[in-house]
């Protein structure tokens, strides 16, 4: 399916990064952002448990026909606790609870949240498969997978999408999974392309961040690794001032340049902040300049992993040997 250059990740504004916005400060944003001309949106049952996907039909009632809607089920929120569960059983009475949260008929792309390695993919694609044959989704996506897993699915039903972590600090797609989706005609989704706000230069110390936001969670903003992270800001401010544009905006261009198949999804719940987001299509940057940024931020000068340990054991992605 054609997806639009670039997309807005609803998460943060009910999951994540601290306290979530007011139900009529997020509708209020993305109705705004749908008048900026935003045309896709990304959520997930696993947001807020649910209430990202109410935000997000509150704000598309009337408007349905203005956005490519997707959202993702196989993690959940179970009384309480976060559940991978893969079963059709399960993604066939997922997929009937967003379209009610969601205030639609149909959900043009839904994902696979996390692979329930339970479960072989063909099962959870298959039931999938079943739902776009009956009208409630469009197309099927998959997320934090590898290109085998990919491959699997493949021989299941078409897959449109693979939403994974991709960004100047997140190089994982590069050891397949960017050329396996390029090669197969289905969209490379990168989620974080900002990294988590590091490279829009909004974190300056983590211990600041509210005690409930992920990024506490990441070794990569940890007391351990985090001084040699901040060490590169100052050089990666300088490299943005070099192009002509924001930090943030640098990072949005260098993912754009890696192939016509990427479709970046950077969060906000700042209008200005979206507008100067999806300013970065338009942006030209030189294939030298973009170069630099490449090794400037690279797995080879980020301390950390990507991932703590347990939410390492969620994913499917390909990772680093150094990087394990």
């Amino acid at each position: 399916m054609n997806l639009p250059r670039l997309g807005l990740g609803c998460m943060s504004l009910s999951h994540g990064y601290g306290v979530p916005v007011s139900v009529e400060d997020g509708v209020r944003f993305l109705r705004a952002a749908l008048d900026e001309g935003v045309q896709l949106l990304d959520t997930a049952v696993m947001y807020g448990a649910g209430r990202n996907e109410e935000l997000v039909g509150r704000a598309i009632a009337g408007r349905r026909d203005e956005v490519v809607l997707t959202t993702k089920g196989g993690m959940a929120m179970v009384d309480g606790v976060k559940t991978i569960d893969g079963r059709p059983e399960t993604l066939r009475a997922q997929v009937d609870a967003s379209l009610g949260r969601l205030g639609v008929d149909h959900i043009d792309l839904y994902y696979l949240h996390r692979w329930d390695k339970a479960v072989p993919i063909g099962e959870s694609v298959g039931a999938l498969a079943e739902l776009v044959d009956a009208g409630k989704i469009g197309a099927i996506g998959l997320s934090e997978v590898s290109v085998a897993r990919l491959r699997e699915a493949q021989a299941a039903a078409p897959i449109a999408a693979v939403q994974n972590e991709y960004s100047l600090w997140s190089r994982n797609p590069e050891l397949g999974i960017l050329d396996a989706t390029r090669e197969t005609g289905v969209a490379l989704v990168a989620f974080s392309p900002i990294a988590r706000g590091f490279l829009a230069d909004a974190v300056r110390d983590p211990a600041g961040l509210p005690a409930n936001d992920l990024r506490r969670g990441i070794p990569r903003f940890q007391p351990k690794h985090w001084p040699a992270n901040m060490a590169l800001l100052p050089a990666w401010r300088a490299l943005a001032a070099d192009a002509d544009c924001t930090p943030a905006q640098l990072a949005l261009a260098w993912l754009l340049s890696r192939g016509a198949h990427v479709v970046p999804i950077p969060g906000t719940t700042s209008v200005n902040h979206l507008r100067e987001n999806f300013a970065a299509a338009d942006l030209v940057v030189g294939p030298a300049l973009l170069a630099r940024a490449g090794r400037l931020i690279d797995t080879q000068t980020v301390a950390g992993q990507r991932y703590n340990a347990v939410q390492s054991t969620e994913v499917d992605a390909e990772v680093f040997e150094e990087a394990v």
